[in-house]
């Protein structure tokens, strides 16, 4: 692994550290507290996770690397997420890339060998051109790892990776809610709850969600980190990432299975110093196809059996 890919996943096993939730008593409303809320949201969430192994989607994503005004790279994909068993398989059905080499945007079509196995032949205005491995790469390097730590991701059902949003049972034991109030979030009437970890020290989200009044799904989570990765460790890796947070929207499906259908992100990266990015991530997952039909979620986190198809 090449020094900035090094210091790349440390950054990432930083941010995406296992995260857990406790919930903390609230102003009621209504009857109804942060906690009790909560509790419900993570009822469904759980039934949610073993509800989305049933179906097959595409995920389109949009990966950006920019320095300054200048775009370094980019690359545009879509994969077919199928399930399999508690994680999932991702297979690139399509792939759309161009990167800023020599002052000159050369295109590309696949992901580079397995194992450093040489390069994926590219297109710079109909010629063909090898790059060469080094900082030709760089950006390319960051692109792809970002997408696939963060999207592309194997070890999720849902094409997020694990750990980003304290919902679900096993994720909201450390954390801390708080009710805001109602508002209306994509033509929903929504609990407003405000999150962040219960230990200060804690490297885990902060942020806020807007929680289905009637079926207790999230609609809109938004997070920030927490804390900021220790100056030690900045010091000692050279490596920042100001303004690190997700936006990640939900809807259901005509079953009443939730799932996010739209996530994005943008940050800064520094490392080592003198190298300084702005990385944006869009991605949809959509055109969903049920494999086949066991149970569906309702309102308040009942779970209920559906008819099976003749």
């Amino acid at each position: 692994m090449r020094p900035l890919q090094l210091t790349l996943a440390t950054v990432l096993a930083c941010s995406l550290a296992p995260l857990t939730a406790q919930q903390s008593a609230a102003p009621a409303e209504q009857g109804l507290t942060a906690e009790a809320i909560m509790a419900r949201v993570a009822v469904n969430q759980d039934q949610s996770e073993t509800q989305r192994a049933h179906y097959v989607y595409v995920q389109h994503a949009h990966v950006t690397s920019r320095k300054g005004r200048t775009l370094m790279c980019e690359e545009t994909t879509d994969s077919r997420v199928t399930p399999s068993g508690k994680d999932s398989q991702q297979a690139l059905l399509k792939l759309d890339g161009r990167l800023l080499v020599k002052h000159k945007y050369v295109t590309y079509t696949q992901l580079p060998s397995p194992k450093g196995e040489g390069k994926p032949p590219v297109d710079a205005d109909h010629e063909s051109l090898t790059i060469d491995t080094g900082d030709d790469t760089t950006d390319r390097d960051i692109v792809e790892n970002m997408r696939s730590n963060l999207i592309a991701n194997d070890k999720s059902k849902d094409g997020i990776s694990k750990g980003l949003f304290p919902l679900t049972s096993k994720s909201q034991q450390d954390y801390q809610f708080k009710l805001l109030g109602r508002a209306p979030r994509n033509g929903h009437d929504c609990f407003h709850i405000e999150f962040h970890p219960k230990d200060k020290d804690d490297f885990g989200w902060k942020g806020d969600a807007y929680i289905d009044t009637v079926s207790y799904q999230p609609v809109l989570v938004r997070t920030v980190m927490a804390r900021n990765i220790p100056f030690a460790v900045r010091t000692l890796l050279g490596t920042s990432v100001p303004g690190l947070g997700f936006t990640i929207l939900y809807a259901p499906q005509p079953d009443g299975v939730w799932f996010p259908v739209s996530f994005g992100t943008e940050f800064k990266l520094h490392v080592l110093f003198f190298f300084s990015r702005e990385i944006v991530i869009d991605a949809q997952n959509r055109d969903f196809e049920k494999t086949h039909v066991s149970s569906k979620i309702i309102g308040g986190g009942d779970l209920v059996q559906a008819p099976e198809k003749p």
